[in-house]
């Protein structure tokens, strides 16, 4: 017999590592609006059965936690209770020796002192604070509230105008949302469970695409009042359509030769080809929106006109003007903002770039737009400098692996330290500090430099993408409060001392989503026709077909196409593919039908109005 043996796999591990991606699978599908309670008391029992026991404050202090735990939830426990629980969670987190035990504690402690409330509720009158308002995962986490399984089931039925319309009560840019959303909706979908999430945004790409024409619903009576809205962005528009919608006249102030704000000049047309974005702004006009161009408010209008001329203004600027880096030789030839740099390129003003090397700096959506929309201008070579790690850019992956697809470079951990410039005062490079990965605060990794020497990474443009903020000057002086680039609403979208003007969109927010833009669009246009005097209501009468009973058996994820890397570098024709009509089927009937089958159908999963 062998001394030794080839160790082979242990069943019983095997099974813990399927339990493992179960439970992997079931966090990332948890839905909002659980009991903070309930689930702190559930890891803390997991976390008690990783302990090896070695340690006093892991093994028995784990096991008393969820015992008190357990008499909160139980309604059992006293005020003295969770006094305890916050002192023993303390004492885990300062005398476990690894991270098993006094992570756990400080998650514990963490927990109790940001969701006191929901303990003492629980403590008090023995029952959880915590409530769905809206049960269905993804139409919790979209902004704008659309009903996605309801545009699901009628893309998977063919009836893409239904699709459309239904789409439309919550969310008057259907099209534009099919390119460019950031869907934040895939991300708890229950789908994740069983094998992964629905492609959404795909979805809806394709039941615009299929769609054809769809014309806008009809408007209420007239009110006789008249609004303004500063601003042609998504959110001033989306306001416009919903309250002209509601019955009252809505004029939009737009500084530029077209609408549709950043849509139209910050976000390229192989993203968002724009006669898609023309489609919704279409329907939008069609619905008796008045529109008046080159008017820039502070110097063609200003507040205080529009306000003696219409019954209430809303200010929905976006975020047009660039952040600085504060760095010697930023005002150098050949430094330009990104936001100028996309805006020129919406203009029909392309800068030629053919043979240049060009540096981007920044790691977000509008770097990658501006790395690849030169890489189209015929850039020799094209880098993007960033101060963090890939993992830390706030960028879409997606948009990332595109961008490194096209040829793009990313140097990350460099942080721009000064600008070198030629004997004309051109900008021939920049001097970058290597850095290297740091502590965590906040829950992200911040770096400090390594101590190596800077160096030059040669460029003839440099773009600086950085961030962006608001032109505010006019609002301050205006009255409006501002501050730190933002103008300061309250939760309304109003002014308290400022009755008849709203705000909403990137100039409340800051620099935001298109969807988060026509949510906060929605919020405001409803107040406003409250302010009137009205309550109208915006609604739909799309019949939603009846879910399907079959079983939901594991199925892969369609995903949308893309042209090949290496032809589409070569001009500005969108990227994406559409899906095909079985393919839009089969991922259509993968979704589970939330509305239906899950806390939707005990607590009204669907909002018909609003």
């Amino acid at each position: 017999m062998s001394r030794l043996e080839i160790p082979g796999p242990d069943k019983g591990q095997l099974v813990v590592e399927e339990l493992y991606k179960d439970l992997e699978r079931r966090i990332e599908s948890s839905p909002p609006g659980l009991c903070p309670v309930d689930m702190t008391r559930a890891f803390i029992e997991m976390c008690q059965t990783q302990s090896c026991g070695k340690c006093t404050p892991c093994r028995v202090g784990l096991w008393q936690l969820k015992n008190l735990l357990t008499d909160v939830m139980n309604g059992t426990a006293t005020m003295e209770t969770l006094d305890l629980i916050d002192t023993l969670s303390e004492s885990i987190r300062e005398g476990s020796d690894c991270p098993i035990g006094y992570e756990a504690g400080a998650m514990v402690h963490k927990s109790l002192r940001d969701c006191r409330e929901d303990y003492e509720e629980h403590v008090r009158q023995g029952r959880c604070t915590c409530h769905y308002t809206q049960p269905v995962p993804c139409v919790s986490l979209c902004p704008a509230h659309v009903d996605i399984p309801g545009y699901i089931a009628l893309t998977g039925e063919g009836r893409y105008a239904d699709a459309i319309r239904l789409i439309r009560k919550d969310n008057p840019f259907p099209t534009t949302c099919g390119f460019i959303c950031e869907h934040p909706c895939e991300a708890r979908c229950r789908r994740n469970i069983v094998d992964d999430a629905i492609n959404i945004r795909g979805l809806k790409r394709m039941a615009a695409d299929y769609a054809g024409k769809v014309p806008p619903p009809e408007c209420a009576p007239s009110t006789g009042k008249r609004i303004a809205v500063v601003g042609g962005g998504p959110g001033g528009l989306s306001a416009a359509y919903y309250l002209q919608l509601m019955g009252h006249q809505t004029t939009v102030f737009e500084m530029l030769p077209k609408l549709g704000g950043m849509l139209r000049y910050g976000i390229p047309n192989y993203r968002l080809p724009k006669d898609h974005l023309d489609e919704d702004i279409q329907a939008i006009l069609e619905t008796g929106v008045q529109v008046e161009f080159g008017k820039r408010i502070g110097k063609d209008i200003t507040i205080q006109s529009l306000r003696q001329e219409y019954d209430a203004v809303l200010i929905s600027i976006g975020a047009s003007t660039d952040k600085k880096l504060g760095i010697e030789g930023e005002h150098a030839e050949g430094v330009i903002s990104a936001v100028s740099f996309l805006r020129d390129v919406g203009e029909d003003k392309s800068p030629d770039l053919t043979g240049q090397e060009v540096a981007v700096i920044g790691g977000g959506n509008v770097s990658m737009d501006a790395v690849r929309t030169a890489k189209r201008l015929g850039a020799k070579k094209v880098s993007i400098v960033y101060r963090r790690r890939t993992a830390d850019m706030t960028a879409l992956p997606a948009e990332i692996e595109g961008a490194v697809a096209e040829g793009i470079e990313v140097l990350t951990l460099k942080a721009p330290s000064r600008i070198e410039t030629d004997e004309n005062g051109h900008v021939s490079g920049i001097y970058v500090t290597p850095q290297m990965i740091s502590k965590i605060k906040n829950g992200r990794a911040s770096v400090c430099p390594t101590g190596e020497e800077d160096f030059l990474i040669p460029c003839q443009t440099l773009i600086v993408a950085i961030g962006q903020d608001i032109e505010s000057e006019h609002f301050a002086e205006a009255g409006v409060p501002v501050s730190r680039g933002k103008i300061m609403t309250e939760r309304y979208g109003g002014f308290d001392n400022i009755p008849g003007v709203f705000a909403g969109g990137d100039c409340a927010s800051g620099p935001a989503s298109v969807i988060k833009a026509i949510a906060a669009a929605k919020v405001v246009a409803a107040n406003i026709d409250e302010y009137l005097g009205f309550h109208h209501i915006i609604s739909c009468d799309v019949e939603i077909p009846e879910p399907r009973l079959s079983d939901r058996e594991p199925c892969g994820r369609v995903e949308l196409t893309e042209r090949e890397a290496c032809s589409r570098v070569c001009d500005f024709e969108g990227v994406e593919n559409c899906m095909t009509e079985a393919e839009a089927k089969q991922e259509s009937h993968r979704c589970l039908r939330c509305d239906h089958f899950g806390y939707g159908i005990f607590k009204g999963g669907r909002k018909e109005k609003w």
